[in-house]
C-alpha cells in the first residue's frame, strides 16, 4: 500500500510504499477513503506540540473507509461496509481506567504508549487496521460524500464534552474558543442538541459574524478585548440570564487568563468542562479560586476525547439532519499532496473549514 510517513519530526511527510497491515484477532482491516487533516497537524509533525509519536509512523486521526476483512469476533460487520474508524483506542483489560492511545496521533502514559506500539499507524494510508470496537457502520447516504462525512472526527470531540457536561435542552452554554475548528463545532452541536442559546466569545470578528449569520439569534457573539473584567461582563450580559455550562476548547497558545475568565461566568451549581490545550506548552496555571468553586457548588471536570457511545450519537445527529454538514467547506487532497494538505489545514483553521486527505483506492 501507499502511505504518508512521518520519518522524523521537522521533516515533510514521505509518501512511499509500505507493507499492507495484517489484521489479527479483534481487528478489522479497512480501506481508507477520507480522513480529516487537523489544523494543528503541522505543529505535531514539527515536534512543537511534543506529542508522543514515535517515527517512523503513519499519522492520521481516524477516517471513513470500507471494510476489507473482519475477524471472528465481528458478528455484524461485513466486507464492503462503509464505516467510521474511531482513533480513540482503549485497552481491553481494565474497564474502570483503561489506557488510551489515539491511533497514529498521541497516547497517555506508559500503558497508552504500549497500545501505540501495537496499533502504531493511523489513517494517512490506503489501508489501516482498527480494533473491532472502533469501527462504526455509516448510513448508505454517507457513500455519496465520504470526504464530507470525515468531519465526524472533528465533531465527535466537542460532542464528548457536551455529553460530559450533561447539556440539557433549553440551557445556556458558553463555548470558550468558539471561533476555532472545534469550538465552532461545539456551537453547532449544542444547538442541534437543543441548547436555548450559545454564548460565543472570540477575537476573530469574521468567525463570530459567520456563527451569527449561520445560526441566528440563538448564538450570542462576544468580541473579546483582553481585559478580564470587561470580557466577563460582556459574556454575562450576552447570555441574558444564567450560564448553565462552560465548555473550554481553547488551543495551547491561549493564555490561561482567557480560559479562567470564561469559566467563572458559570452560574451557581453550574458545570465547567475542560477539553482544550491551555497550559500544554507552558505558561500560567489555570488556577480557579478554591472559595469560588466551593461556595458556588461549581462542578469542574476534564474530558479527554469522548466515550465510545459518542461515535454512535454523532453519526445519528448527522444522519438525521440535526447536524447539517452541507454548509461546511471541504477541500480534498490526494495522498501524494499530503504536505500541501497539512499546510492548507494550518492556513484554514476556522469554523467549518475541513481539509481532507483522500488516498487512492486499490
Amino acid at each position: 500500500m501507499y502511505a504518508a510517513v512521518l520519518t522524523r519530526f521537522g521533516s515533510p511527510l514521505a509518501v512511499r510504499e509500505e507493507p499492507d497491515p495484517v489484521a489479527g484477532g479483534g481487528e478489522v482491516l479497512v480501506e481508507v477513503l477520507a480522513t480529516c487533516v487537523a489544523p494543528y497537524a503541522a505543529e505535531v509533525f514539527s515536534g512543537a506540540r511534543k506529542y508522543p509519536l514515535v517515527p517512523p509512523v503513519v499519522p492520521g486521526i481516524g477516517g471513513i473507509g470500507r471494510v476489507v476483512r473482519v475477524g471472528p469476533d465481528a458478528t455484524r460487520l461485513r466486507p464492503g461496509d462503509l464505516v467510521w474508524c474511531d482513533c480513540t483506542v482503549r485497552s481491553r483489560d481494565d474497564a474502570l481506567t483503561p489506557d488510551i492511545t489515539l491511533q497514529g496521533w498521541s497516547s497517555r502514559g506508559e500503558g497508552g504508549a504500549r497500545l501505540a506500539r501495537h496499533l502504531h499507524d493511523g489513517s494517512f494510508a490506503q489501508l489501516m487496521r482498527v480494533p473491532t470496537e472502533n469501527v462504526y457502520p455509516l448510513p448508505a447516504a454517507a457513500a455519496d460524500d465520504p470526504a464530507r462525512w470525515s468531519a465526524v472526527g472533528c465533531h465527535v470531540i466537542p460532542y464528548g464534552g457536551l455529553l460530559a457536561g450533561r447539556l440539557a435542552a433549553g440551557e445556556t452554554l458558553l463555548v470558550s474558543g468558539a471561533t476555532g475548528n472545534l469550538g465552532s463545532s461545539a456551537v453547532a452541536l449544542a444547538l442541534a442538541m437543543g441548547a436555548g442559546c450559545v454564548v460565543a466569545p472570540g477575537r476573530n470578528q469574521a468567525a463570530l459574524d459567520l456563527l451569527a449569520d449561520r445560526f441566528g439569534t440563538r448564538v450570542r457573539p462576544v468580541p473579546l478585548t483582553g481585559d478580564s473584567a470587561v470580557d466577563s461582563a460582556a459574556m454575562a450580559a450576552a447570555a441574558h440570564g444564567p450560564i448553565d455550562m462552560v465548555l473550554d476548547l481553547l488551543p495551547p497558545s491561549a493564555p490561561s487568563s482567557v480560559a479562567r475568565t470564561a469559566a467563572m461566568t458559570v452560574r451557581e451549581y453550574g458545570r465547567v468542562v475542560l477539553m482544550g490545550g491551555v497550559g500544554m506548552l507552558g505558561g500560567d496555571d489555570f488556577a480557579l479560586p478554591y472559595p469560588w468553586i466551593m461556595r458556588n457548588s461549581v462542578t469542574v471536570r476534564g474530558q479527554w476525547m469522548y466515550p465510545r457511545e459518542a461515535n454512535t450519537g454523532i453519526i445519528r445527529l448527522i444522519a438525521s439532519g440535526a447536524l447539517d454538514l452541507a454548509p461546511e467547506q471541504v477541500r480534498c487532497f490526494g495522498l501524494d499532496a499530503v504536505n500541501e494538505a497539512v499546510a492548507h489545514a494550518a492556513a484554514h483553521p476556522g469554523p467549518f473549514d475541513r481539509t481532507v486527505l483522500t488516498p487512492p483506492t486499490r
